[in-house]
């Protein structure tokens, strides 16, 4: 039996969850809607062309790679180009279906309909996160649905799993803070286990257990994120008008970032991750996925489905699954409940990791959690597209170490060694014959996957420039043209170095050195010149080595601008900490239309976090004035 260091909630309404096995096929207990004809031929088209693309473009360069002959480096190349041309050509494609999503879907076809009213808990499971971050965002987003009230009933629910003792003392009072503030507008609860048993996942599952059975759905949040009333609305509309559904998933936004490293992935996310994201909805329909926040979930539909069990190990170890949120869609849709991705709703937010080297270390935790999804593709039951979301989880991080490799052997296959030309003939030693010199194989191939990687980017750019509100934004493409422009080459230049360490993460994922289970640093403090040496000095080493290659070695001079950005990892890393949010130039702030014209959602959660941090750092001082 659980017990809980603090605890101010409701009644419980006790909800069972039934325990899963993935040796067996669960028991299907809804029959989803039988697929349109349409969507037969959008899944269709995310497949077949990529197919037909990727092996058009390898038997090509497998004829290059055969014409003296297979050797065993040339064969490891062909393997590598495979795999990197079927990643790049169904990420390719995916745009592209985006794109027409978004052209001749219409707007009205993806509108939810009127529904009764139902309970919704609105979750927010925390471990040592800055109480006024946490209770400033739920405050905006409760003062939100309040003011419009659409017939629900919603619940404040925050599950903190916080060891800190200051920490939670703070939360405490930043949790009797907000509730005098919301009074009878809204119910606000909380509770701190004394164990964190089995993580967030443990932690969700305490809560399903114990009053879940109150509620028809749950907003599950994590805790820097941000949801307006009209998403949550919208989420809980499309939840309680189907009622095969089991999870519907949001596109979250960034915001909140600060630096020069933080403002590059924004902007991206803002310009082109919606494209890939109306894309991926157009070939995933009813076996989307979920990303662990953000999304609601029919509660008694988790609780029947989606209970993880643990993973057994070779020598019979249990472990916990560490990316949880994959599998748990993966058993809701075996189960035969739908599970789905709106891209288009608005007021979906969340944060991200402002400096490089926290970014990677929290990709560390996920490489972790998404390599071990690599296990459960046989696992009984599963949809073929739930497999498939599994593996995409997987190879986003494994592609590094193919990429790496196929750097590798590329800048020993791609160099020109035999350079040597004869201009003139011993019978006619004065009329030079000048050699025809075709174009260079590797130059084709590397211009090709620079154009593969930076479709999705283009097309992503120039669709969002055309909407109205980005027009009205910007307020001149010349502002907009050279931020996308700018947010390129940083991309460019700190790519290879994520390449490096996803590496690195993949392998300790191997042999099963799991990453410390910590709190996301949300900062923009940096870190110093020495820690940033330290955590750089394989790249900047590897860098090295491939430089040097290329000056005194006859390494092909086509890896010269991976080699840059490795050996210049250290002040790239740097320079990314540095915030740019006061910049003089409007390019090098790398500003989105949330920046530009910020919404109200936002501006309100800044003041509600003030507020609340002003009562908790502060109250304890007045009172004792007092």
């Amino acid at each position: 039996m659980t017990t809980y260091a603090a605890s101010f909630m409701p009644p419980k309404a006790p909800l069972e969850m039934a325990e899963q096995t993935f040796a067996r096929e669960a028991v299907t207990r809804q029959n989803p809607p039988r697929r349109q004809l349409a969507d037969r031929l959008w899944r269709t088209a995310a497949f077949v062309p990529t197919i037909l693309v990727s092996a058009i473009l390898c038997l090509s360069i497998g004829r290059y790679l055969l014409a003296n002959g297979l050797m065993l480096h040339q064969a490891a190349v062909l393997v590598l180009v495979t795999l990197t041309f079927l990643w790049l050509t169904f990420s390719v494609n995916t745009a592209v279906l985006g794109a027409l999503r978004t052209t001749f879907l219409r707007p009205e076809s993806r509108s939810t309909p009127s529904c009764p009213p139902a309970d919704i808990a609105l979750i927010i499971p925390i471990y040592n996160e800055a109480p006024w971050d946490v209770f400033g965002n739920a405050s905006a987003t409760l003062k939100d649905l309040i003011k419009g009230a659409d017939g629900n009933r919603y619940a404040l629910f925050v599950l903190s799993d916080t060891t800190d003792a200051e920490s939670a003392v703070q939360e405490e009072r930043a949790f009797a803070a907000l509730a005098a503030e919301i009074g009878d507008g809204a119910d606000v609860y909380y509770r701190r286990r004394r164990e964190n048993t089995d993580k967030k996942i443990g932690n969700i599952a305490d809560w399903v257990e114990n009053w879940g059975g109150a509620y028809e759905g749950m907003v599950v949040l994590d805790a820097d994120s941000l949801m307006s009333a009209s998403a949550i609305r919208r989420l809980s509309r499309a939840l309680i008008s189907d009622p095969g559904a089991g999870l519907i998933q949001s596109h979250p936004m960034l915001i909140g970032a600060r630096t020069l490293f933080g403002r590059v992935q924004q902007f991206s996310n803002a310009v082109y991750g919606w494209l890939m994201a109306e894309g991926m909805a157009s070939w995933s329909q009813q076996e989307g996925n979920y990303w662990g926040h953000n999304a609601i979930i029919r509660t008694r539909a988790f609780a029947s489905s989606a209970r993880l069990p643990y993973l057994q190990g070779r020598r019979g170890q249990q472990s916990l699954i560490l990316s949880h949120d994959f599998i748990e869609a993966g058993m809701l849709r075996r189960a035969g409940w739908t599970v789905k991705l709106l891209p288009d709703v608005s007021g979906s937010f969340e944060e991200t990791p402002q400096t490089l080297i926290d970014y990677i270390l929290r990709d560390r935790r996920w490489c972790h959690g998404n390599m071990q999804h690599l296990r459960l593709l046989r696992a009984r039951g599963f949809h073929m597209i739930s497999r498939l979301h599994m593996l995409q989880g997987a190879l986003s991080y494994l592609m590094s170490p193919a990429w790496l490799a196929l750097v590798v052997l590329w800048s020993i296959l791609g160099s020109d060694v035999d350079d040597t030309s004869t201009y003139f003939s011993a019978a006619n030693p004065l009329m030079p014959i000048w050699p025809e010199r075709p174009v260079h194989a590797g130059w084709v191939y590397l211009f090709l996957v620079y154009g593969m990687l930076l479709f999705p980017k283009a097309v992503g750019a120039v669709l969002f420039g055309l909407r109205r509100k980005t027009r009205v934004a910007y307020g001149n493409g010349a502002r907009y043209v050279g931020s996308i422009l700018f947010e390129l080459l940083m991309s460019v230049l700190y790519a290879p170095i994520m390449m490096i360490h996803h590496t690195i993460a993949c392998g300790r994922a191997i042999v099963g050195k799991s990453p410390s289970w910590v709190p996301q640093n949300r900062g923009d403090a940096g870190h110093s010149w020495g820690q940033t040496l330290r955590f750089h000095w394989v790249e900047t080493l590897f860098g090295t080595v491939l430089l040097s290659g290329i000056l005194f070695a006859n390494v092909s001079v086509m890896i010269l601008p991976i080699a840059i950005s490795l050996v210049a990892a250290v002040p790239l890393s740097k320079i990314g900490s540095k915030p740019v949010i006061d910049a003089e130039s409007p390019v090098l702030r790398l500003d989105t239309p949330h920046t530009l014209i910020e919404p109200r959602i936002i501006r309100a959660a800044r003041e509600q976090r003030a507020w609340i941090k002003d009562q908790v750092i502060n109250a304890p001082t007045r009172i004792a004035a007092e």
